[in-house]
């Protein structure tokens, strides 16, 4: 038991450090856990932090990701450690002055899903005038493990329930989220999506712009313009797979030595699929179903959606972080197989 309770701490500890705020005490991790699920050598807390709470993950003791659903302007998942112990997201703007990480766009804040028009709000940019998505309720659910032919798949889920709030106030909608954290066969790992969107306080619109959606900011060794490899599902590479359709992006470089990658999915069940991608050189990497007019040159409004009060619309999206390059990895062939669920 004691053991387990150290590794757990030091898996925290690195994740508040990151943040660049205190150590939480041991016994403090140990008294404010909320809830937990372990599925082979993948585990799941939800914990205090200095910043408010995190669902802390970790594979055999050791940090892969937390999900922050307190103390920032949306969930968001931060670290995220990738195969080989790469740090796989930019640090900025929850810890500063990491040398090589640029300090501009401090609204993309490592993995997140949001959008920049919302009933006319954004919820992407920060500030006074930005919307925020407060979380009402969290839960580690479930462990799961899943027999293949190449060796177990681990995953364990959390449950979100959030608030999109105007400045005011005002509750514009609200989601249910289930994020799962997946140990895949291999040593890669993913970070998946289930967001529905509620229309519970009337019609709701996601407005036509390029700022959203489903993204993250990568480590700065991951940007086209620093050397870095972009490849799309049709084909396209570098800076032209911004504003194309495509059911899947992958970006790849040389980190620590060890050549690695994070590929985006968008699911076939997805309203819009395959979707646009607002992927750009300097590292973000974004799933947006609605800026058609700024990707293809339509009209305004052309990307408007419409949820209708009293619906939903439901969204999913796989992260994944590899080794290799999107070839290595067989990106296409695990796109094929996640597809299918």
């Amino acid at each position: 038991m004691l053991a387990k309770k150290s590794l757990l701490f030091a898996a925290l500890s690195l994740a508040v450090a990151l943040f660049g705020e205190s150590a939480v005490s041991e016994d403090q991790t140990a008294n404010e856990t909320r809830s937990s699920a372990k599925a082979g050598p993948l585990e799941a807390r939800d914990v205090a932090t200095d910043g408010g709470r995190a669902v802390v993950v970790t594979i055999d003791g050791q940090p892969f990701a937390s999900l922050c659903y307190e103390g920032f302007a949306k969930p968001i998942v931060y670290p995220v450690i990738g195969p080989g112990g790469v740090s796989m997201v930019r640090h900025f703007p929850m810890k500063k002055d990491v040398e090589g990480e640029a300090s501009d766009h401090p609204h993309q804040q490592s993995v997140w899903f949001t959008h920049g028009d919302v009933n006319g709000t954004s919820f992407w940019h920060l500030g006074k005038d930005a919307g925020t998505i407060v979380t009402t309720k969290a839960q580690v659910t479930d462990a799961k493990t899943h027999a293949t032919d190449r060796g177990a798949i681990y995953s364990v889920g959390v449950a979100l329930a959030d608030e999109w709030r105007k400045p005011d106030g005002a509750v514009v909608c609200t989601d249910s989220q289930e994020v799962r954290f997946v140990l895949l066969p291999g040593g890669s790992r993913a970070v998946d999506y289930a967001v529905t969107l509620r229309a519970t306080h009337g019609e709701v619109k996601f407005g036509d712009t390029k700022e959203g959606t489903a993204g993250i900011r990568t480590n700065p060794k991951l940007r086209i313009d620093r050397g870095a490899s972009a490849v799309n599902s049709a084909g396209d590479t570098g800076k032209a797979i911004w504003g194309k359709r495509a059911t899947w992006v992958d970006y790849s470089a040389k980190i620590d030595d060890r050549l690695v990658g994070v590929a985006v999915f968008d699911h076939p069940s997805n309203p819009r699929h395959p979707t646009w991608w607002h992927a750009r050189e300097y590292g973000l990497v974004a799933a947006n179903p609605f800026g058609i007019h700024d990707f293809e040159k339509k009209p305004a409004g052309a990307g408007d959606f419409v949820i209708e009060s009293g619906k939903t619309a439901t969204f999913r999206y796989r992260f994944l972080f590899h080794a290799g390059d999107a070839e290595a990895a067989h990106v296409a062939q695990q796109y094929a197989v996640w597809a299918k669920n």
